[in-house]
């Protein structure tokens, strides 16, 4: 099948990359030429232009964005709005909010476009993993492009199938999903990321506890000096804490035991804090993920080795550099 896309940072130039591999063609477009440029050289079409972009796409167009979350994303779409024809497809797929997603699902479907809302997961590793992703919109539109979700998404694997799952939707199972109607997408994808949040932090707050040990503050018999990395690995093997968050950490700790390279000063990106308002309108407690989220505003005042690890972590999966470091 033939994509735009818009937006060629750590996710979308690798999600053109691995469309490719799978034989897929892209027309490419971003604000700096050398990504273009970049691509181009690899296969894909080079567009100098959003309204370049969406002329060298054969109709029924698709059209994939991926930018910030904001007034970049925003900008975008509505330029888009005014260049696609009936039954083109719009794709945000970045970390909108899903509020978002609902009304410009509504201003596309006066002029007969369809929007879908992606919410992708796998950060700078997709390419060679795959990116798991949560979709939300029109379903005709959804099996139009399953050609593009499958290719993107990681397949089964050599994950076990989860007994009773015979008469449910298969696209889960490869790692992919339609969620439902508009903002769905992102709906789920905000709750993942709230979920990460917690995760990391417990990941975090662990690995500090065991750095602590060896305290003069503790009993004589009772101080031991750990090695915070061979713990990583361990636990990485068979462990029911293993996870892709424990290898990053793992690898993060081989790489610098003392995480001397970080700074400690956690961002938070968005869809934490829209994941605990979620959980407040809903009345539903979120107390880990609202503590989690707490930290991530501490480390800026007061940093520790859990501070630390948080970054490691959030470098790992997603390339986030502290802004300390990144104004070096």
């Amino acid at each position: 099948m033939q994509l735009g896309m818009v937006g060629l940072g750590r996710m979308g130039a690798n999600i053109v990359r691995r469309l490719m591999r799978h034989r897929h063609s892209c027309v490419v477009f971003d604000r700096d030429p050398g990504a273009v440029k970049a691509l181009a050289g690899e296969g894909a079409t080079a567009s100098d232009s959003v309204g370049d972009l969406v002329a060298k796409l054969d109709g029924p167009r698709a059209v994939w964005v991926m930018l910030p979350a904001g007034e970049a994303t925003e900008t975008t779409v509505a330029d888009l709005s005014t260049r696609l024809d009936r039954d083109d497809v719009l794709i945000d797929g970045g970390n909108s909010h899903y509020r978002d997603d609902v009304r410009r699902a509504r201003m596309l479907a006066s002029r007969g476009v369809r929007y879908l809302d992606v919410g992708t997961s796998g950060g700078i590793w997709g390419l060679e993993r795959g990116y798991c992703m949560m979709i939300g919109g029109d379903a005709d539109a959804v099996s139009r492009l399953d050609p593009i979700f499958a290719a993107l998404a990681p397949g089964r694997g050599h994950l076990a199938a989860t007994s009773g799952r015979d008469r449910r939707d298969p696209r889960a199972e490869a790692g992919y999903l339609h969620c439902g109607p508009s903002g769905s997408g992102h709906f789920v994808k905000m709750i993942h990321n709230g979920i990460e949040y917690g995760l990391m932090q417990a990941y975090a707050e662990g690995f500090d506890i065991l750095k602590a040990a060896g305290a003069d503050a503790r009993a004589e018999g009772e101080r031991y000096d750990l090695d915070l990395a061979d713990i990583a690995e361990v636990w990485r093997r068979g462990s029911v804490i293993s996870s892709f968050l424990l290898d990053l950490a793992a690898q993060a700790l081989v790489s610098d035991p003392g995480l001397d390279g970080f700074d400690g000063h956690v961002e938070d990106s968005g869809e934490g804090r829209w994941t605990v308002m979620t959980a407040v309108e809903s009345a539903v407690p979120a107390t880990v993920l609202t503590a989690a989220l707490y930290q991530r505003f501490r480390s800026r005042t007061a940093r520790s080795f859990a501070d630390r690890m948080l970054s490691a972590m959030r470098k790992g999966f997603g390339g986030h550099v502290e802004p300390r470091r990144a104004a070096e």
